[in-house]
This record gives C-alpha cells, structure tokens and sequence, in this order.
C-alpha cells in the first residue's frame, strides 16, 4: 500500500478535507498553470480519452474529479446526450460552470458537487465514466474505485487518465528531477498556495501506476483491464469494463 500524501502537512484535516481546500485556493489559476506544468501535452491525453469512449457510443457520462470540466467539455464530443461532471471543489466547479455555460453547453453538461467515494447516484447509471487526474487524490483508492464499479452500468467502460511514473532510462531521470524539483517550483512561482504543487508532484510519485493499477481494478471486479503508457510513460490511460 503506497504511503497517504497529503497537501497540508501541519493540518489535522483528513485528506478529503485538505484536498477540496487546496482545490478551492488554486482554482482561478489551475487551468493556466496545467498547461505550463505539462507543456499543453494533457490537451492531447484527453483527446485519446475521448476517442476511446466515442468508439463505445455512451448515452451518459459521468466525469469524476472534474475539476474545471476540461474533459467534461471534450467528452461532448463522443456524441454522449447527458454529461455530469463531479468534484469535491466548489471553487473548481464554479470556474467549469463559466466555460460550460460561455460554450453553451449546460443543456449537455451539469456539474455536481460531490464525494468520489460516496457517490449520489443510484447502481447502474452510467454507460461510461472517467477520471482524470484525480484518482490518486482519493483518501480511499478502493472505496472510490468500488463506488465507481457500482454507478457503473453492466458492460460500461471506465477510463482513467492518470500520471504515472516512467521506467526507461533516461525518461525515468528526467521525469524525477522533473517531478521533485520542477513542478513545485512553477507551481509556487505562479500559485498563491505554495503546499499544493508540492502535493501534486508527491502524490503523483507514490500512486500505485501500471500493472499495480491494472491489478487494483481486477479486485474492485473490472474486466478487460488495459492500460496504455502516454508520453514515455510519463501518464497512463486505463481503460476497464464491468
């Protein structure tokens, strides 16, 4: 079991807690600051994840973790008549509902204030559900991922994009001097909350990536299990079906 990282290390908050606060204070820069920290390449990750689900043809989707409804937006794009994007953070979602509704698309996309691990939505309601960069800030990996399992309708996909961590030389070098020393230092150039980059970077180094992902999800029950490397392996997308 790979050690909880948490953003505030002084804080007696649990990490659900601290995770919606950080979301909250970085959220009027996240999308900017995203897009430096990976040098616009996520635009391309998500592209593929949207090509994924628009081979299965999903009625609904629910997008888990989306922060600011970057993938919730693109995944209009698999022709899917319903869209719900969920998150923990507020201040996230508030600045999603701006670029939703400036693209008038709140007839397809409603954004939902929500807990990953408990989720407000009966068994068996979604053909498809994703997340992106955010299964690594569940507090329970297991117990968000078995909820997941349960919304999910029978033979539906689930596709996480998720950070991962390169194993061939020298991608592995660079991306850990990357990853320790690059990433906080832009994030507290450029964020008024200096713990949160810091947290991104540690969190993305200790998560269970790969075939330790691939075999999580064959316990939760998923079949069909895959996942393909991104960028020299510096992002994975897993790919599952129920």
């Amino acid at each position: 079991m790979a050690k909880k990282v948490t953003p505030y290390k002084d804080s007696e908050l649990g990490k659900k807690d601290q995770v919606t606060q950080m979301f909250d204070n970085i959220s009027e820069n996240y999308d900017g600051l995203n897009r430096v920290i990976s040098f616009g390449i996520d635009i391309k990750w998500r592209k593929r994840v949207v090509a994924i689900l628009t081979a299965q043809q999903p009625k609904n989707i629910l997008d888990i973790a989306t922060g600011t409804g970057d993938l919730a937006i693109n995944l209009v794009e698999t022709g899917a008549k319903k869209i719900v994007g969920l998150d923990i953070s507020p201040g996230m979602l508030e600045v999603g509902k701006k670029k939703i509704t400036h693209k008038k698309l709140d007839s397809t996309i409603e954004m939902v204030v929500g807990d990953s691990e408990n989720l407000p939505f009966e068994a068996n309601s979604f053909d498809a559900i994703t997340v992106a960069f955010g299964v690594r800030n569940f507090e329970t990996l297991e117990k968000g991922l078995n909820e997941i399992y349960r919304v999910l309708a029978p033979g539906g996909t689930f596709v996480v994009l998720e950070t991962s961590v390169p194993t061939k030389t020298p991608f592995k070098q660079g991306y850990n001097l990357y990853i320790k020393y690059m990433l906080p230092a832009i994030g507290k150039l450029f964020s008024k909350d200096k713990s949160a980059y810091t947290y991104l970077s540690e969190s993305a180094s200790v998560f269970p990536h790969g075939n330790a992902f691939n075999n999580i999800l064959r316990k939760i029950g998923f079949i069909e299990v895959e996942n393909k490397p991104q960028t020299f392996g510096v992002a994975s997308i897993y790919v599952a079906t129920k």
